[in-house]
């Protein structure tokens, strides 16, 4: 069976596409490849991609994310190694960014942040598969480190 070989990228409807493309370049570094006439940015955490993330603007007025909705509840951007997060982490905090908390999920440590809008978004780091545990749930057993020891797990 054909499949796909990876996702490519994500749309988001946001109020202030300004103020949103600022906040994805300020707090996770993206920067803009292009801009559509009518209200699109696109942008990218990588040279050479045309866009892992569009902006598409909807206007002030907009409702935003519900959580009884169906539809997106996060998305995730994979950071290159632990000591990466933990930089990503002190700078989002210095930046004052809407953190929602710390998730140790074994194989993996993922921080929760909101954007402007209220999308929900984890940026994480992922232990290379030689490491994983052997067990049948992968998401079982405790994460070598804490970004911080009293945050709560979410």
């Amino acid at each position: 069976m054909v499949k796909p070989r990876q996702l490519g990228h994500l749309v988001l409807r946001v109020r202030d596409l300004e103020a949103s493309e600022k906040w994805y370049s300020e707090v996770l570094g993206l920067h803009t490849t292009t801009k559509r006439p009518g209200g699109m940015t696109f942008m990218s955490a990588k040279e050479g991609s045309s866009h892992e993330l569009a902006l598409m603007s909807v206007g002030p007025d907009a409702p935003g994310p519900e959580e009884t909705r169906v539809g997106l509840y996060h998305f995730a951007w994979e950071m290159d190694s632990f000591e990466d997060l933990k930089e990503l982490y002190e700078h989002m905090k210095a930046k004052d960014v809407n953190i929602g908390g710390i998730g140790d999920h074994g194989i993996s440590m993922g921080v929760y942040l909101f954007d402007p809008d209220g999308n929900e978004i984890e940026v994480y780091y992922e232990m290379p598969k030689e490491e994983w545990p052997d067990s049948e749930y992968l998401f079982a057993g405790e994460y070598p480190e804490k970004l911080e020891a009293e945050e709560v797990a979410v």
